[in-house]
């Protein structure tokens, strides 16, 4: 039985969230609180498998309750938020930095339009986060400075000409992408192309938070639009992102790979097939295979690849399977990924 503590101001969407959890025989709410310190309360003396939490509460935000509860009692948080207010949206992702493991759309009340989706996509949700083992944070390297971090020597044989890094990510992607890019120096010689799995509705918020957190150009992917050096783009949703052998965005409504549309699989294979090893891909923590098999193609096409490294991942789902393929060329953690990330620019400009 998966034990829910629900965390919201609003009487309404508490009686939402348990009208859809109760119907779920594996799921339990043994909890509700009404504002984030009755959810530090009930956090400790309750212990849930998971929590999910709303953003916009009095006393204290979704922000701080998160950052309070991971570092008194951690346990597996999901914010729960409004897709049609963009601070919400971009409080959301603060709330992701303090720990919490992804953002998800409020369902609406039953027999409003999107009920049914939303609803069924916050119980798959619950069941998936709160497998999820979280470890106790502290928090002071929330706005702190871009590290000094030096350069490594990339082997010989990796190839001098890449001319885009593809990336992919799910659970705990925001997270490691923001510490990625903080640690890339501006006018970074490369474009950036990431696919970040996401509940819909949140990319912009997305692309918004890392821009303002890092520094770091960040841009929503438009069909078409031709790839420029030093932005990272985000696949938008709904939609998969191809890369072109002359640079551009082509996008699809394919049907969805791995249920997910994006995919990152799509994204690695268009990579792998039209720019051959002139890419480096990149697969960071996230669950299941995605982009496992193709990070692998990039390879055997001669690009290079990075799979993120078992201690900082979140979940080892996708890195983990690539391993099992042997497509990854190097196992790093985040901050090595930007050290390579910067040696290789250093050698484009020798």
């Amino acid at each position: 039985m998966i034990r829910v503590l629900l965390v919201d101001d609003s009487p309404v969407t508490l009686m939402v969230l348990q009208s859809i959890l109760e119907k779920e025989p594996d799921i339990s709410v043994i909890g509700q609180a009404k504002n984030g310190k009755e959810a530090i309360i009930l956090a400790s003396r309750l212990t849930p498998d998971i929590i999910t939490m709303d953003i916009n509460m009095p006393d204290l935000d979704g922000f701080a309750t998160t950052r309070q509860i991971m570092e008194r009692t951690p346990v597996p948080i999901i914010i729960v938020s409004g897709i049609d207010n963009l601070e919400e949206i971009r409080a959301s992702f603060r709330a992701v930095e303090a720990g919490a493991l992804a953002v998800f759309r409020k369902p609406p009340a039953f027999g409003y339009h999107g009920y049914e989706e939303a609803a069924s996509e916050f119980v798959n949700a619950i069941r998936t986060y709160s497998e999820v083992k979280v470890i106790r944070r502290r928090f002071n390297h929330l706005n702190v400075p871009k590290q000094d971090i030096s350069t490594i020597q990339i082997p010989f044989q990796i190839h001098q000409d890449i001319r885009v890094v593809v990336i992919g990510a799910s659970t705990g992607g925001p997270q490691v992408i923001q510490e990625i890019i903080r640690n890339l120096p501006l006018g970074f010689p490369l474009p950036l192309v990431l696919v970040q799995h996401m509940s819909p509705g949140f990319i912009e918020g997305l692309a918004l938070w890392l821009t303002e957190s890092t520094g770091f150009p960040v841009s929503i992917a438009r069909d078409g639009e031709i790839l420029q050096p030093g932005i990272l783009y985000v696949a938008p949703d709904g939609k998969h992102t191809g890369i072109t052998s002359d640079l551009r965005f082509s996008f699809s409504i394919s049907p969805p790979e791995h249920n997910l549309r994006p995919s990152v699989s799509y994204l690695f294979r268009s990579a792998a097939k039209n720019l051959g090893s002139h890419v480096l891909g990149i697969l960071l923590s996230g669950m299941g295979s995605d982009g496992a098999e193709e990070l692998l193609q990039i390879r055997q096409n001669g690009g290079c690849t990075i799979i993120q490294d078992r201690d900082s991942s979140f979940v080892y789902g996708m890195p983990g399977a690539a391993e099992m393929l042997n497509a990854g060329m190097f196992s790093l953690p985040p901050v090595e990924i930007a050290r390579f990330l910067r040696s290789l620019s250093e050698r484009r400009q020798l």
